[in-house]
């Protein structure tokens, strides 16, 4: 299996976030799960990947050339792959992933999770889409995701499809639990 995690460049206000994200990569590891990533080495990002590579783990980035420099391209990944652009960095991600998952992130983080989710929900895919809920971080989103159902702008279905963990095992346990929709379709407004 190949897990990709969505996450920040950053490392965040509180060190909770890089415990966590080393915790999940070492359990990758532990559980001979490829992390697929972003491809650079800082924030929760390099975390991730360093906890996994440091406990024999399996670890797939996959970088931008521009961002190669910005982000400082992780050296020491079992496979590297640097691509012409963003479009191409997450196609290239989205088929190298069996699963997804959203850690603590920014605007990057924000619009992967988003995207992989409406691939999922449009039927493009029919992988788990997950967020790792460190220390509460996605609870104000989990909150509007719900205000969003109760005012019938997200169909109920389609908001259960985003599945929680509050911690890397939690996580886990949701990708063992998964049922992939079955013979889905595009509910438009009015219908059900």
């Amino acid at each position: 299996m190949k897990l990709r995690v969505y996450c920040g460049s950053r490392p965040g206000a509180r060190p909770i976030y890089v415990e966590q994200a080393a915790a999940l990569g070492r359990l990758l590891a532990e559980r001979d799960i490829a992390l697929v990533y972003g491809g650079a080495s800082i924030g929760v990002m390099g975390a991730a990947a360093d906890a996994a590579l440091a406990a024999g783990g399996r670890v797939i980035g996959v970088i931008p050339r521009a961002l190669a420099e910005k982000e400082v391209a992780h050296s020491r990944l079992t496979e590297l792959h640097v691509v012409d652009s963003m479009h191409t960095r997450k196609a290239k991600m989205a088929e190298l992933s069996d699963a997804f998952v959203a850690l603590p992130g920014g605007i990057g983080t924000f619009e992967e999770l988003f995207e992989v989710w409406t691939w999922l929900q449009l039927g493009f895919h029919a992988k788990p889409v997950s967020l790792l809920n460190t220390a509460g971080y996605w609870d104000g989103l989990l909150a509007f995701l719900d205000h969003a159902r109760d005012e019938a702008f997200l169909n109920a279905d389609h908001r259960k499809l985003l599945q929680v963990g509050d911690t890397p095992e939690a996580l886990l346990a949701t990708f063992a639990a998964w049922q992939a929709p079955t013979a889905r379709r595009w509910v438009g407004p009015g219908e059900t």
